[in-house]
Formats: C-alpha cells, structure tokens, sequence
C-alpha cells in the first residue's frame, strides 16, 4: 500500500512542477513582449 502511494504522490509533484514550469514560461514570454511594446512606444 505504501509503494502505490509513495509513487501516485511521486507522479502528483510531477504533474504539478512541469504545470508550473509552463506556466512561468508562458508569464515570462507575457512579460517580455509586454516591455517589447513599452520599449517600442518608447522610440
């Protein structure tokens, strides 16, 4: 019983930490094209 929730809590985080990483990804790219806009308004 141990094992399955050892490896069923594994597979959670893991699902869990590439979501995040996509998400910051994509807050990332948001930001960058967010200061692209400002940078060009600019000139």
């Amino acid at each position: 019983m141990r094992t399955k929730t050892g490896t069923k809590l594994a597979v959670i985080m893991a699902l869990l930490a590439i979501t995040a990483c996509n998400t910051v990804e994509g807050v990332g790219k948001d930001v960058q094209s967010a200061g692209e806009t400002v940078e060009d308004a600019a000139n």
